[in-house]
């Protein structure tokens, strides 16, 4: 099954086009145009580039995300307010989009790049533009599709074959020189998608059995890593539901649905949550006016608990049902997380965080294994999401979310690639790490084993987590500016 999965990977770029795969249409600026504002369209957009058109709509130049983290670690703040005449990339690669994917793939490996224009085959009008990260996560989507499709699992058994699958299909795709975080969105978005059909299948179920239809609309909301986009291969639930109906009149129904959803996905392979963050617990299944009375509470109390939820409450994103609850919940929330007082709260939590490194700089170890979720990445997530919270921004990934922040001056660009480096390393160790035990028939988890590595690699996580235990500090000194 895995061989077939792998095959699937290799054929995918020789059946599909590139019009299937681009962005469009594409995001342009004038060469005038400065770096803040290409960053800003970068932020807004939700793109990795930003092509710089002439007057007469002439593709002239690209700027990526990449340029501007690189122009303003060597030039800082100055560089935003450069044009991008001078900082773009020229000239400008470029595929039709009826082309097939295995031709942007080789023309991006021939030239070292990851972004191509993509024109009209016929007019050679710019349509689009397509990067290497969506171009792989469209092919590892695709690879998914061996027979059942999780769009139509009828079972926590059929979905879990499909996710059975996911440590060959990481495999590949670190064996493809994807960044561990495109793979990690790449298995976020499966763990979304099973969620999506757990919640689905509960309540259709529930109607089957003539429980009736839901008394209000629903959304099934996915928290935690699955919720940042930044799940690996051994996330467990950790899911909320909010409704339209009436707190406590209705929260039969909901309870029941919460409840189904959970041992599905169970059935699955994703196993319940030991802290209990699942929308078959009563803390977790509001209404929205609940959650907003949850959210204000959670707001004014101090102790680690409410602080603890208020942490995991913000990475949510919606999977399935009524979207436009999740949205007013998050507009709300939001609102919340602009206290000061919550947000030093919050901060004061960092001190608790034990680093991965001990006093003398070596790996704080356990049976030759070093813990770096417990040392490095959770400091790292609830670092960026307080600045995330301070600065407004509502972006759910670790790396946007800090990001977020330099755009809006709350930590330098140093820090800022610093601390998105420091992510891939970790969360590539992880995974690597995850896939050896999966393979010898261990259970993944965040252990990783430290004689695996090499010495390039230890030192390289050993930087990576002094800056990380700099989190702390570096927050602070943002709110109080």
């Amino acid at each position: 099954m895995e061989r077939d999965l792998i095959e699937r990977v290799d054929v995918y770029p020789y059946r599909h086009r590139v019009g299937e795969a681009m962005s469009s249409p594409p995001v342009t600026a004038a060469p005038e145009a400065l770096l803040s504002q290409a960053a800003q369209l970068i932020s807004d957009r939700r793109v990795s580039s930003v092509l710089v058109v002439d007057g007469e709509k002439r593709l002239v130049g690209i700027v990526t995300e990449y340029d501007v983290v690189r122009a303003i670690a060597r030039d800082g703040g100055a560089a935003l307010d450069r044009p991008l005449a001078s900082l773009m990339a020229h000239p400008v690669a470029s595929v039709p989009a009826d082309a097939f994917l295995y031709t942007a793939l080789a023309r991006m490996g021939r030239r070292g790049i990851r972004q191509l224009a993509v024109s009209d085959p016929v007019t050679g009008e710019l349509v689009g533009v397509i990067s290497a990260g969506a171009l792989l996560k469209e092919r590892a989507n695709q690879a998914l599709m061996l027979g059942d499709e999780i769009a139509d699992a009828r079972s926590g058994a059929e979905m879990a074959r499909i996710r059975a699958r996911l440590p060959a299909l990481a495999r590949s795709l670190l064996q493809e020189k994807l960044s561990v975080l495109d793979v990690a969105a790449v298995l976020s978005a499966v763990l979304r998608d099973i969620s999506a059909r757990a919640a689905e299948l509960a309540a259709e179920n529930m109607v089957a059995e003539g429980r009736g239809p839901a008394p209000a609309s629903w959304c099934y909301l996915i928290l935690g890593s699955g919720g940042r986009g930044e799940s690996l291969l051994a996330a467990d639930q950790d899911n909320a539901l909010v409704h339209a109906g009436r707190e406590i009149e209705d929260d039969g129904w909901f309870a029941e649905l919460g409840r189904r959803a959970s041992d599905l996905l169970d059935a699955a392979g994703i196993p319940y949550c030991r802290g209990k963050v699942m929308a078959s617990e009563s803390a977790c299944r509001h209404s929205l006016k609940g959650w907003q009375g949850q959210v204000a509470e959670w707001a004014r109390q101090a102790d680690p608990g409410a602080l603890l939820s208020v942490d995991i409450f913000y990475d949510f994103q919606p999977v399935h049902g009524d979207r436009r609850l999740a949205e007013a919940l998050r507009r709300d929330a939001m609102a919340v997380a602009q206290d000061r007082a919550l947000l030093a709260r919050l901060s004061a939590t960092l001190d608790t965080r034990v680093s991965a490194l001990t006093l003398f700089g070596g790996f704080r170890m356990s049976q030759g294994r070093v813990d770096l979720k417990r040392g490095g990445l959770l400091p790292l997530t609830s670092g960026a999401r307080i600045l995330a919270l301070k600065a407004g921004v509502a972006a759910t990934s670790t790396s946007a979310r800090l990001a977020g922040a330099a755009t809006a001056g709350l930590i330098n660009a140093s820090d800022l690639a610093g601390l998105q480096e420091a992510e891939e390393l970790i969360m590539r160790a992880i995974l690597e790490q995850q896939i050896v035990d999966l393979e010898g028939g261990r259970e993944p988890a965040a252990l990783v084993e430290v004689r695996r590595l090499t010495r390039f690699q230890r030192s390289s996580l050993k930087r990576a987590l002094k800056l990380i235990a700099m989190v702390d500090v570096i927050v602070k000194n943002a709110l109080v500016g």
